[in-house]
């Protein structure tokens, strides 16, 4: 299974994301729930914006384990934050845990500032699709 990366030139180079992500057929797909920073027990592990991102994607990537697949597989993630300027202002620690879990894969992705999330301790959730292999 390949993911072919998207990225006309008449946008400009993407930085961090690919503007569109091609599959082969029969491909299955993996629909991910939105994931925020929890444990176990399902509480948020810190009041800190850079770890609730980490444990998050941390999340994210072991529901693809857990469905066979990898994180380099994941075709899409859609970024949500209570605080946009908080995201800006620590790009450099959120990309250094992005590329701990992710590497230098970089799916479609979108980010969006939200009023709260369910959890109102939560301050990001994320959200994907994985293409694995049939």
């Amino acid at each position: 299974m390949t993911l072919k990366f998207i990225n006309p030139a008449t946008l400009g180079p993407p930085r961090g994301y690919s503007n569109g992500v091609l599959t082969e057929p029969g491909a299955r797909l993996l629909f991910i729930a939105g994931q925020v920073g929890w444990n176990e027990q399902q509480k948020i592990t810190s009041a800190d914006f850079v770890e609730q991102f980490d444990r998050t994607l941390a999340n994210v990537v072991a529901v693809v384990t857990e469905a066979g697949g990898r994180p380099e597989q994941i075709a899409r993630l859609v970024i949500y934050v209570t605080d946009k300027n908080e995201y800006q202002l620590r790009t450099r620690e959120v990309g250094e845990r992005y590329r701990a879990h992710l590497g230098k894969h970089f799916p479609a992705m979108a980010l969006v500032e939200v009023k709260s999330l369910l959890d109102d301790a939560a301050k990001v959730e994320i959200e994907g699709i994985a293409v694995l292999s049939s």
